[in-house]
């Protein structure tokens, strides 16, 4: 608690002297937060249909792309990381299909998906799938070799295997990948809406910029980092309730 209270006191302090700087400066590139905050309330909350039209059509892009890229880099990597002979052929082109930075391939999947949400949902899972794959890969070769053996004699089903052994001894690895892909999927998704879409909060942040309408701007910054500290602390709020049976460290449990 005393932590909790630590670190938004220093929030709570960046915050006032950014508003004090904010007004000596008297710059319209950089306002003071209290007019951020009244122009996200004006376009968000007196305005609900700028929320539903913007706001939630992008947080469905970012979950569903998430999801989807989630759902196939963990199947693929535990898959990859329990055969050696799969990960000799595959090891390569991840390699070479990860170092493609995602926003070079928005213009290809603009031609192939012509725009709209399936070209925003490309981005974001080819973009966010490698941390949760090579993670994945990383925890299901991290499985002890006792388990293994022991699986081997009683004759588990595979099925069985994969879900009772390999799966919760990935987990801690598989878990990490998700934050990190949690963490891209808002920047792709952001990306994505740049182009070939006119709802959002990335085309309005571009809307916004051309308007020469910076405190807008800033609301829209903002609202992007509510919006991922908010999923993060929710994801991190499911890791802590599924890896409960893990020993945490004592930092862990006073957070």
């Amino acid at each position: 608690m005393t932590k909790f209270l630590q670190r938004w006191t220093v929030f709570a302090g960046l915050v006032v002297v950014w508003q004090v700087l904010g007004w000596l400066a008297d710059d319209p590139f950089f306002p003071p937060p209290s007019l951020i905050v009244s122009a996200a309330w004006e376009w968000w909350v007196l305005e609900p249909s700028n929320f539903f039209d913007h706001v939630v059509p992008s947080v469905e892009r970012l979950l569903g792309g998430w999801a989807i890229a989630s759902l196939i880099g963990v199947s693929l990597g535990l898959a990859l990381g329990r055969s050696d002979r799969a990960m000799e052929y595959a090891g390569p082109l991840l390699v070479f299909l990860r170092s493609i930075p995602p926003p070079a391939l928005v213009p290809v999947f603009l031609l192939l998906f012509r725009g709209g949400t399936s070209m925003q949902l490309a981005t974001i899972v080819f973009g966010v799938i490698w941390p949760v794959l090579l993670n994945s890969v990383d925890g299901a070769r991290s499985v002890d070799v006792t388990k293994v053996d022991t699986s081997a004699v009683f004759q588990i089903p595979r099925w069985q295997w994969v879900l009772g052994v390999v799966l919760p001894a990935a987990s801690p690895k598989i878990f990490a990948g998700l934050r990190v892909s949690l963490s891209l999927s808002l920047v792709l998704m952001v990306i994505s809406e740049l182009v070939g879409t006119d709802n959002g909060i990335g085309s309005q942040l571009m809307q916004a910029q051309r308007e020469f309408d910076y405190t807008r701007m800033w609301a829209g910054i903002v609202l992007l980092g509510v919006l991922g500290y908010g999923l993060n602390t929710a994801l991190l709020a499911v890791e802590r309730r599924v890896l409960a049976w893990q020993p945490r460290s004592r930092d862990e449990q006073h957070a």
